[in-house]
């Protein structure tokens, strides 16, 4: 094979399945096509490896396949389209901030129920935390 990277040696960097590559190609994800050779191997390039990786973290960041598509659409366009990628990229940004926030909530609620857990493991009284769900609710909250 020539310069470039098979879609194996792809699949391996980024950690995606051969078919989601393919998938992702069919799916126009990737801001330029893969190159063939004369066989019809896909020959891959590092942009290609860096793209994917953005995408992987777009979607491990719960950006919709709708939204990268047309992410990739206005790059594919060139200059001039800076603004609507900076508006699409900020919406999906306070989207994921939102989401860190009611995290932290919940890591709150998960924190406050391990510290009860811990002192009373470390107090010899875990077997008072043995009653039923709605009467240890409601003495956890007074």
């Amino acid at each position: 094979m020539g310069a470039g990277l098979s879609i194996g040696q792809v699949a391996e960097r980024t950690g995606l399945s051969v078919h989601a590559l393919r998938f992702y190609e069919r799916e126009g994800l990737l801001a330029d096509p893969v190159r063939r050779e004369s066989n019809g191997r896909r020959v891959y390039t590092e942009d290609d490896v860096d793209w994917l990786n953005m995408c992987i973290k777009f979607r491990s960041s719960g950006m919709p396949l709708d939204t990268i598509r047309k992410y990739t659409d206005l790059v594919r366009q060139g200059p001039g389209n800076e603004q609507e990628r900076l508006a699409l990229l900020r919406s999906h940004q306070d989207y994921v901030s939102q989401q860190i926030e009611e995290l932290n909530e919940c890591l709150g609620v998960i924190t406050h129920k391990v510290t009860i857990y811990q002192e009373h493991v470390d107090a010899g009284t875990a077997d008072c935390l043995w009653v039923s769900p709605s009467t240890q609710a409601a003495s956890e909250a007074s």
